[in-house]
């Protein structure tokens, strides 16, 4: 016959048994603390770079297993809000949007890489979380230098990288949503 061991829990005749062993595992509980992390949102990057500038950027897009390397141009204005332009290699545009200072979006051009839905829904809000006024709640990033950002998506992942910083007031045109270019 096989002795019971005092530490298996159930079956117990000893209830004092029962109450020390689990005495013992919240202790070891608490102690330890909790193992998982809650996910980590991007630290408010908007006050490293100037209020108005033109920054040139390099970005990895991976998509599912696929890399694309992009360049971007991001002018920023106090007075006329954000308008990014997103190039490839050969500088054809993929997308072109502009974020006016009420948050209104405007998509100026878009490609069949960018279709203007993917455009307005991750290309916006990545925008936001690293170059946004006010910080965002759903920022799944990371900052691993003043110009180097990670985003870090179910679907998607973008390196970025602040190539060039240019400060200075920008051309108002830029930021002119009349004036919508034909691909």
């Amino acid at each position: 016959m096989i002795k019971p061991n005092l530490w298996i829990l159930p079956p117990s005749k000893q209830p004092w048994i029962m109450r020390r062993n689990l005495f013992f595992l919240l202790l070891s509980l608490f102690a330890t603390g909790c193992v998982t992390t809650p996910p980590e949102n991007l630290p408010r990057a908007a006050d490293l770079f100037p209020a108005d500038a033109l920054m040139i950027q390099r970005a990895v897009l991976t998509v599912h297993g696929r890399q694309f390397t992009l360049n971007g141009y991001l002018a920023l204005s106090k007075t006329g809000g954000k308008r990014l332009i997103v190039t490839e290699n050969f500088g054809s545009v993929l997308a072109d949007v502009l974020m006016k200072r009420d948050g209104k979006i405007f998509v100026m051009r878009s490609s069949q890489l960018f279709r203007p839905e993917w455009i307005r829904r991750y290309v916006v809000a990545d925008l936001e979380c690293i170059f946004g006024d006010s910080p965002q709640t759903n920022c799944p990033g990371k900052i691993l230098s003043p110009t180097h950002f990670v985003m870090e998506h179910r679907g998607y992942t973008l390196d970025l990288q602040i190539v060039e910083t240019k400060p200075g007031p920008q051309p108002p045109e830029l930021f002119d949503a009349a004036k919508k270019e034909m691909p």
